[in-house]
């Protein structure tokens, strides 16, 4: 006996929750700012300047003769301490690391260094938390999203800006930087999407300035060494896995993103219903939009990684006669074929200067 489904629904991202305030409105040239003011701390290191040098505290750059927030002063302050500190941090792990800090250098694995919490602001109003991830492709860098993130008009989703949070210390992943991305330029969106013959792919990728980033940032993208090489090497029931920030939780101390366990529900290869789309069998939530999604392959084949991508996660797919009362909900997922991300990032830049 077969029912109808409803079509596909976003994710809708989560709120930004009220403990992440989005604080003062960030210039897009902000974390650039940041990234020369640790060049400038390393640099007054390596001539053998104290950390009493910085410039930051001195009067003339303070708040009071600036104009300027105690919060964006601060930030610029800590921008060359850490600059500064990098210069000078032992080769040789301690052998009590603090909280907060292992003992060794990880081994970076894509799925925790590769994935991104994602916030949605108008201005300085927050408004959804969602997920993302890094994919770089001949020496560009690029945000994935699902689109409906980055705009949706069915529910007038339309935000200005994007704020992630990047790693600048792979011994202690307390330590993060915030960077600020302006989603219009001149009129324009800064990001790239995609149409097939089905439609509008909900999928997104915005390029991202490496000068913006800081000199010492602990990320480990995507790319497409990752993309599966044929359909025939996976198939329904294989497992999944889908990291990403689910109704906004994850850990907060270290900000690395949690895994959802998951399963192909769908013929992989084929478009569900005619969609550019294939069903994932996972418990998901609001939040997740954006989450890669991928398979491990054991044993790792020569010169090739441990982690496939298929697909971005995009929205939940359930019945339009399901009884809310009496059915519990399908549980199925609709994921993007990751191939489309070639088509997305082989265009000339669209939000670089």
């Amino acid at each position: 006996m077969s029912f109808p489904s409803t079509p596909p629904k976003p994710d809708k991202s989560m709120p930004a929750s009220a403990g992440s305030p989005p604080g003062e409105a960030v210039l897009e040239l902000v974390s650039t700012e940041h990234a020369d003011l640790q060049r400038q701390g390393a640099q007054a290191q390596d001539r053998g300047e104290a950390s009493a040098s910085n410039p930051m505290p001195e009067t003339i750059n303070k708040p009071a003769a600036t104009g300027e927030t105690q919060r964006i002063w601060s930030d610029r302050r800590d921008a060359w301490d850490r600059g500064h500190d990098a210069q000078q941090r032992p080769l040789v792990s301690p052998a009590q690391p603090p909280s907060g800090m292992a003992a060794d250098e990880p081994d970076l694995d894509e799925v925790l260094f590769g994935v991104t919490r994602i916030l949605t602001f108008a201005g300085d109003k927050g408004l959804t938390s969602a997920s993302g991830f890094f994919f770089e492709r001949d020496s560009r860098l690029f945000l994935v999203t699902s689109r409906h993130v980055l705009f949706d008009e069915p529910t007038h989703h339309a935000p200005d800006r994007i704020e992630i949070k990047l790693h600048t210390d792979a011994r202690n992943l307390t330590e993060l930087v915030t960077l600020s991305i302006l989603l219009h330029r001149n009129g324009l969106t800064v990001w790239n999407q995609a149409r097939d013959s089905a439609g509008e792919v909900d999928v997104a990728v915005v390029e991202i300035d490496r000068t913006a980033l800081p000199i010492d940032c602990v990320m480990r993208p995507f790319g497409p060494q990752h993309l599966p090489m044929g359909f025939e090497l996976f198939e329904v029931g294989d497992r999944l896995a889908i990291p990403g920030f689910p109704l906004g939780f994850f850990d907060t101390l270290h900000h690395l993103p949690v895994v959802r366990q998951a399963s192909v529900a769908s013929w992989y290869g084929v478009r569900f219903q005619g969609m550019g789309y294939f069903l994932t069998d996972a418990r998901l939530h609001r939040g997740s939009s954006g989450s890669p999604v991928l398979a491990r392959v054991e044993p790792t084949p020569a010169g090739r990684p441990r982690w496939c991508l298929l697909g971005v996660h995009s929205s939940r797919m359930d019945m339009a006669t399901r009884d809310t009362v009496l059915d519990d909900s399908l549980g199925l997922n609709c994921a993007w074929y990751a191939d489309v991300l070639l088509t997305l990032t082989s265009g000339p830049s669209r939000n670089l200067p």
